[in-house]
């Protein structure tokens, strides 16, 4: 979809924005570009709307140079999205919206009706239409910027650091939403951002940049924690990755057991048969009751006569990942986390060593790619993503 060959960017007071960079993005994903301060990823995202030109290399879309394309052109057909939105202060949300489609050629009504259906789309009421963007909050503003970018439905949007003007509440929603959108739209969107956590929830894929504007790393989120190129992207990752790759194991995956849940019918006798130091306390469904701790039960009885300590709370194992569940682990008190199916009813417990060895398996992806030499081209397809997964 969009093509790097041998790109750089270099200004006359020598400094290199962008060296040598070879890259291909995938159509209908979104790509994250990801780095330090001044590694070029903002200068590549600006390339590909030529609102930064190439001192070399070509930059292609849909195999077509993006030179053949008159700059205005080009640029109607790339929706573009900033940090605080870069609204026009003087228009109605509406008229913002309706912005590029007026550029088009498009009568004045169809451009506001497409405008209503996209101010639904990114989760505003049609109430707000009327407003101006003083009138709105920081989140909602950004919400307005991304409808404007969808204005006249281009295949391709760039997002430089779009939410990080926002507070950390309203970034992981816009986040959210933003998976949502593109499960449903498809578009191919080439993201910038400095956050590696933001990078992880969002991309199928990322590209990782060093300063020098040298490309360090291109792969899906998943590859880049279990296997950075080198010291520098497990350094940009953290040192944390292997906790956040639990984020990609499904929850379906992991290894339950069931000797301690018990039913509260249970006889107290048998739950000190268990020998073990905590026991799960179930009703007659198999809904989770509380944690029983053997030592504490009553001499006689059934463990519906026990004191239960609260249950923390649950994982699901029809959505949630292997992350939702070491948290279970943690916040429990018996440091036991409880799967649950779609219906809530418990299928078996697990602890934490349990749940780590569930990123110790086989590598499903291919090599990881480094930074591809001169006349090679990294390359990565679209994993689907559900709206609120493991990013």
């Amino acid at each position: 979809m969009i093509r790097f060959d041998a790109v750089s960017k270099n200004y006359p007071n020598g400094t290199t924005a962008v060296d040598d960079l070879s890259l291909e993005l995938a159509e209908g994903g979104i790509t994250v570009l990801v780095g330090p301060s001044g590694c070029g990823k903002t200068t590549t995202l600006r390339m590909v709307n030529r609102m930064v030109e190439p001192t070399a290399g070509t930059v292609s879309l849909r195999g077509r140079d993006i030179r053949d394309v008159a700059a205005p052109e080009l640029r109607r057909g790339i929706g573009y999205v900033i940090q605080h939105a870069g609204l026009f202060p003087h228009r109605t949300v509406l008229d913002n919206i309706a912005t590029v489609p007026l550029l088009l050629g498009w009568g004045r009504k169809k451009a506001r009706a497409r405008a209503a259906e996209l101010l639904e789309l990114v989760g505003l009421p049609a109430g707000m239409a009327k407003r101006y963007p003083y009138q709105l909050s920081g989140g909602q503003q950004q919400r307005v910027g991304v409808a404007r970018a969808l204005g006249a439905d281009p295949p391709v949007l760039l997002m430089d650091e779009p939410f990080s003007a926002v507070d950390p509440i309203v970034r992981a929603e816009l986040q959210t939403e933003l998976i949502r959108l593109q499960k449903e739209l498809r578009k191919t969107i080439v993201f910038v951002t400095h956050d590696i956590d933001e990078a992880i929830k969002l991309g199928d894929n990322i590209a990782v940049f060093r300063t020098g504007g040298r490309l360090a790393q291109f792969d899906s989120p998943e590859r880049l924690l279990a296997d950075p190129a080198d010291d520098f992207v497990a350094g940009f990752v953290g040192q944390d990755r292997g906790i956040r790759r639990l984020s990609f194991v499904d929850a379906a995956e992991l290894p339950l057991r069931e000797g301690r849940v018990l039913s509260a019918a249970t006889p107290v006798a048998r739950a000190r048969a268990v020998d073990e130091p905590w026991v799960l306390v179930v009703d007659g469904d198999r809904r989770p009751l509380g944690w029983a701790a053997v030592g504490g039960l009553p001499d006689e009885g059934t463990l519906a006569d026990a004191v239960l300590a609260p249950l923390g709370h649950t994982f699901s194992l029809a959505g949630d990942s292997a992350r939702a569940a070491l948290d279970a682990a943690l916040l429990s008190p018996s440091r036991l986390a409880v799967g649950v199916d779609a219906q809530g009813k418990v299928v078996g417990v697990a602890d934490a060593y349990e749940l780590s060895a569930a990123t110790s398996g086989p590598e499903k992806d291919g090599p990881s790619t480094s930074a591809a030499p001169s006349g090679e081209v990294g390359k990565q397809g679209p994993p689907v993503h559900e709206a609120g997964e493991k990013r």
